[in-house]
């Protein structure tokens, strides 16, 4: 054979070698187990739960743990049965769950939970800017812990994933509860909040072209209410009028145009948020009494002060106070009232994380691939990285990716 020939070969031999190095590379299993803990809630009236059962089962099929407190899952009727059939381990401990590598859980946690946390843990759950205390936050970071709000996690498209599913759930169910307390059941006016052939319809206004807005908006037309909605913002008012797909009555906010509407409504929602700090408090307190007799405020956006000069928080036990003789809704956590829903709502989000912290071999290397996760996170090993929180508390902030990188 001559030298040509083998030198061809030899050459061809070693791009062959190559080849399968370059895929295996690329295919190599970097899987990590998890272990990840599910306490049960003790903030008041939260009812939802991170996971469902079937979700658990994913996550224990794909080689990981999940230790759940007892009757976590209660309050949005899944038992302990249901979790333990699917591979979770059920406890009755509280400190045992605080154990797991990863604590995923609804509420912000309190200063007794922080307590039972390990060092260097995985924290998955809400921040609630407008109620966040300094203790709590130099207690996390104490503990060395890596921290996500999940309300700042974005989907693929950069919209805020949770708090748009949470809010699709407040504006259909904020319409629901209107038509409860429309009722003569709920000492109402006895209105049915649809029309009917020769009655006229209800008219409900919403304050807010976001997506409680949008979601309310669709919900009182689909029962045949007649609705109206106000925004500052003519580009949210036209997005809602574009998703809806049908002509309701639109307007910036008018204080004439608005003050005669709300006097005329059965049914006003206020689903206006700031970006940060208190929402805009768009009705005076002379507006509300002017309004009709037995009409509903549902003042959605109380968690942030509320768009009503009236409104006071309530809760789920004594979800309404009547002023002006008017019949006020301001519970904050309206999402809780319909948990089972709102959790299988979660779920849908938070599983592919977890198993993407599975599959990548760490929470470092999804943050570092995922902007969508690494705008959630606050605290990372210790170190503060929300630029925000920083200045409202006045501690020094570190970069995330040059964290992520000095610790590559």
């Amino acid at each position: 054979m001559s030298s040509g020939i083998i030198s061809g070969f030899s050459d061809i031999a070693k791009q062959a070698m190559m080849q399968p190095q370059e895929s295996m590379l690329e295919v190599k299993s970097k899987k990590n187990q998890l272990f990840i803990g599910i306490p049960k809630e003790i903030s008041f009236q939260e009812n939802r739960i991170p996971l469902t059962p079937l979700s658990v089962a994913l996550l224990v099929n794909n080689g990981h743990r999940v230790i759940l407190e007892s009757n976590a899952g209660q309050a949005a009727n899944f038992s302990d049965k249901d979790y333990s059939e699917q591979g979770a381990l059920i406890v009755y401990d509280t400190k045992t769950v605080y154990e797991a590598d990863i604590i995923i859980k609804i509420a912000p946690p309190m200063p007794q939970e922080i307590e039972m946390m390990k060092h260097g843990q995985i924290l998955i759950s809400a921040l609630q800017l407008a109620t966040l205390k300094a203790e709590c936050l130099h207690a996390l970071m104490k503990k060395n812990v890596t921290a996500l709000c999940f309300e700042h996690l974005l989907d693929e498209g950069g919209s805020l994933t949770v708090v748009r599913a949470m809010s699709e759930i407040v504006g259909a169910t904020s319409i629901l509860i209107a038509a409860e307390y429309l009722s003569n059941v709920f000492e109402g006016k006895g209105l049915m909040l649809g029309g009917i052939t020769g009655v006229p319809p209800t008219e409900i206004v919403i304050l807010g072209a976001g997506t409680v807005g949008e979601y309310a908006a669709r919900t009182a037309i689909s029962l045949g209410a007649e609705v109206k909605v106000f925004d500052p913002s003519i580009y949210k008012l036209r997005r809602l009028q574009n998703n809806i797909g049908s002509r309701v009555f639109t307007s910036v906010v008018q204080p004439i145009v608005l003050e005669k509407a709300i006097t005329t409504c059965d049914v006003a929602i206020g689903a206006i948020r700031a970006e940060d700090g208190r929402s805009p408090m768009l009705i005076s307190e002379a507006t509300v009494s002017r309004m009709k007799r037995d009409s509903v405020v549902i003042d959605v956006s109380i968690d942030q002060g509320g768009c009503f000069e009236t409104s006071e928080v309530t809760n789920h036990t004594h979800p309404v106070f009547r002023k002006y003789d008017v019949i006020h809704y301001c519970v904050p956590n309206i999402a809780s009232r319909v948990a089972r829903t709102a959790t299988y709502a979660l779920t849908n989000i938070f599983a592919p994380i977890l198993l993407d912290i599975g599959e990548q071999g760490g929470i470092k290397n999804v943050i570092w691939q995922k902007s969508g996760v690494r705008n959630a996170v606050y605290i990372y090993q210790g170190q503060l990285t929300n630029k925000h929180i920083g200045d409202r508390f006045s501690i020094p902030c570190k970069d995330l990716d040059l964290l992520i990188v000095s610790s590559r």
